[in-house]
């Protein structure tokens, strides 16, 4: 069998009055609630440069890890992007940089 065919279900909570403003902003928009989260999610995997600096700003604003680490992982993306920019390379070709890079760093 192999990884990452299967689906799985995503459940939270939310407050009633979030989750009726969230569905009429989605009906404004013309999107569907799964339509919406499969969306944000491959923005999020896929690291778009807006949603990681939305969520760079929240982590700041909300003290998720240290300020080192969140710099860390500024550099680090900002350093993805610039290899990405500088030799054109397509997203497996990153992923494949990637994974070298980690079995020879892992500290990192």
């Amino acid at each position: 069998m192999s990884y990452g065919n299967e689906t799985k279900r995503i459940v939270f909570e939310e407050l009633d009055k979030r989750h009726a403003d969230l569905k009429i902003r989605l009906h404004a928009d013309g999107l569907k609630q799964g339509e919406f989260f499969r969306l944000m999610i491959t923005g999020y995997l896929e690291r778009d440069d807006r949603i990681v600096e939305f969520v760079e700003e929240y982590r700041e604003e909300n003290n998720i890890q240290s300020k080192q680490k969140r710099a860390k992982s500024k550099k680090s993306h900002e350093q993805a992007n610039e290899v990405k920019n500088k030799f054109a390379l397509n997203d497996k070709e990153v992923e494949n940089i990637f994974d070298l890079l980690e079995k020879e760093y892992p500290e990192l």
